[in-house]
């Protein structure tokens, strides 16, 4: 935010520079354009003075859409009359350095106009301008016959085209960076719904359990709804913690998100530190999170000693961590009742991974009861929320894959087991070179 904000202020005084040095060759060229009157002609002059006068307007007020069309209109008009009802062909100096200036005012009028007008206007203005630059020499001399007038105009027409190619060139530029800056930003966007909807929403879905476990046995066990009430605050801190994280990124300096873990944590203190990516140890707090909100048996099979969690790479890691938290957070919403759920973590090499890999799986056992959230796991196509399909790009991006579907069927009617009861799986594969 403070490099966007340092680019406008960089391009307002850039703006005001040039409309300072606009405003004194303006100054300038009325004085310059009395003083030649009288030895070019004022027939010579004044469509010199015109178009000058309307280049530097175009170039320092260019941001006002109405002014370029005005200012070319009137530079075009007073060209044209200048051509027609000019004085008799002449080869003066001062009259062929004032048409000389002309082309160079309209020239530099057919660049701007390319550059900063509306399509259809910069078409319509650009071939009128660059027709009357290719025109201005024959108040000069007329050649002697209609095709060499022809094309000794179709030849100084070529700097026309080459001004409304450059023009049209920094046009193009320009288009392209706006459209990078909207990607950028489109980019950001996504990366805070993406850890809003990764992180808060497992968060807050433990405290839908939670307290709903708690309103089931509120009027039998009343001793027990407040160790269910702790779990519920750690797990809005929790959730609150994930939330300032994307303040943080929201917040970051250079205008890129930050990754990383928030100063508050689950337990509510603060840290000063800066925050650090999410990596494999916090797979183990999610998983204990999940079992502690939960009633189903939950196994994590992950080699937790420091030189595995070492040699990951961290963004490798953080995926992974978003993969377990995902899977798990849709197992909550969509099979609460599966009375077992295993989350496998393993870089062992198998015959189907030749080059080192990262293994993350998360199953679920079938659901004991109907569930009313409805859907597959991996259906959950919202707006604004990531998904398995978000992770599945992520992993693509990784140069691994992400799969996931229905495991462990159990067909009561039908080979296929259409009515029959089944749990979920999903699998990541990420490359660890």
């Amino acid at each position: 935010m403070g490099t966007n904000t340092g680019t406008r202020a960089r391009g307002r005084l850039r703006e005001r520079a040039v409309g300072l040095v606009c405003a004194v060759l303006a100054f300038c060229v009325v004085p310059a354009g009395l003083l030649a009157g009288p030895s070019a002609g004022w027939r010579a002059v004044l469509p010199m003075t015109v178009a000058v006068l309307g280049a530097l307007a175009v170039a320092s007020l260019h941001t006002r859409d109405r002014l370029i069309t005005v200012a070319a209109t009137a530079v075009a008009v007073s060209s044209a009359l200048g051509t027609l009802f000019g004085d008799p062909p002449t080869l003066a100096t001062a009259t062929g350095v004032a048409t000389l200036v002309e082309i160079t005012g309209l020239l530099l009028l057919v660049c701007l106009v390319a550059r900063y007008a509306g399509t259809r206007q910069a078409f319509v203005l650009c071939t009128v301008l660059g027709a009357l630059a290719s025109t201005a020499l024959l108040r000069l001399q007329l050649p002697p016959t209609v095709l060499e007038a022809a094309a000794q105009s179709s030849f100084f027409a070529l700097g026309a085209i080459a001004a409304a190619a450059t023009g049209g060139g920094l046009r193009t530029l320009e288009t392209r960076r706006i459209r990078a800056v909207y990607e950028a930003r489109r980019s950001q966007r996504l990366q805070l719904a993406g850890d809003l909807h990764d992180f808060v929403a497992h968060d807050v879905s433990g405290i839908v359990v939670l307290a709903q476990a708690a309103q089931v046995i509120a009027a039998d066990r009343p001793e027990e709804v407040l160790p269910l009430l702790r779990q519920i605050e750690a797990s809005g801190l929790q959730a609150l913690g994930s939330m300032d994280r994307t303040v943080h990124m929201l917040r970051s300096s250079d205008g890129t998100p930050l990754t990383g873990r928030d100063a508050t944590n689950a337990a509510g203190g603060t840290d000063a530190s800066p925050p650090v990516a999410y990596g494999l140890e916090d797979i183990v707090d999610a998983v204990d999170r999940f079992r502690t909100a939960g009633r189903a048996e939950v196994r994590l099979d992950m080699d937790r000693s420091p030189e595995l969690i070492g040699r990951i790479p961290r963004e490798v890691a953080s995926t992974a961590h978003r993969v377990v938290v995902e899977a798990l957070t849709n197992i909550r919403r969509h099979a609460g009742s599966a009375p077992w759920v295993t989350v496998t973590v393993s870089t062992t090499p198998g015959p189907e991974h030749p080059r080192p890999v990262l293994t993350v799986s998360v199953t679920n056992g079938p659901p004991t009861v109907t569930e009313t959230a409805g859907g597959h796991l991996g259906d959950r196509e919202r707006p604004g929320a990531s998904g398995l399909r978000g992770l599945a790009e992520r992993a693509r991006a990784l140069g691994g894959t992400l799969e996931s579907g229905v495991h462990g069927k159990h067909g009561e009617n039908g080979e296929n087991g259409k009515s029959g009861k089944h749990g979920w799986r999903v699998t990541a594969v990420l490359p660890l070179d």
